[in-house]
């Protein structure tokens, strides 16, 4: 048994979305007693850290209904079932900011919400933009502007909360270690 592992006495789907999914968990904890878990499963996501040759790192600003408010972001998306995350990657890029890029390099990835959700999220970087002649159709519900920054920049709007989200300070922290290092 694995330290601190709670068994699955019972799961039931209560809600099945566009996005997530919402389960509840009964599992017996490893003093012997039960307890219920809401989890939400989710298929996983990307976002790409991209920086210009000018040394601009790319945002998208759009809402985020959950907040009721705007946040600054690097560009990211859900994936899709069975989809290669480089090759989601590309594709968010392209729709969300107008670049592309054939050289993407992984960072890390990580779990958003461990206490109760099961998304994993890959990051990547590029440095190597190219500017779509064409821009991407975006979702139809998705509504979003490009903004480019300096790191200090960036870093100023982490102190304002106009960039509020884990994987975008990760980002910027990410950037500062780089340029730390030289």
């Amino acid at each position: 048994m694995k330290k601190f592992e709670e068994k699955t006495i019972q799961s039931e789907t209560i809600f099945r979305g566009k996005v997530v999914h919402l389960q509840v968990d009964e599992v017996r904890l490893p003093n012997g007693k039960t307890s219920k878990r809401e989890i939400v499963k989710h298929p996983g996501a990307v976002a790409v850290i991209p920086v210009t040759k000018d040394n601009k790192i790319v945002f998208v600003e759009q809402y985020r209904k959950p907040l009721e408010k705007s946040l600054i972001e690097i560009p990211a998306g859900k994936l899709e079932p069975g989809e290669n995350p480089i090759t989601c990657a590309i594709r968010e890029l392209e729709e969300e900011t107008g670049y592309t890029t054939n050289e993407l390099s992984f960072v890390t990835s990580f779990y958003t919400a461990p206490g109760f959700s099961d998304e994993l999220i890959y990051i990547y970087i590029t440095d190597e933009l190219k500017k779509l002649d064409v821009p991407k159709d975006a979702d139809e519900d998705e509504f979003v502007d490009v903004i480019e920054l300096t790191l200090e920049e960036a870093k100023q709007y982490v102190l304002e909360e106009r960039i509020h989200d884990a994987k975008t300070n990760y980002a910027i922290l990410y950037l500062h270690a780089l340029e730390s290092r030289g």
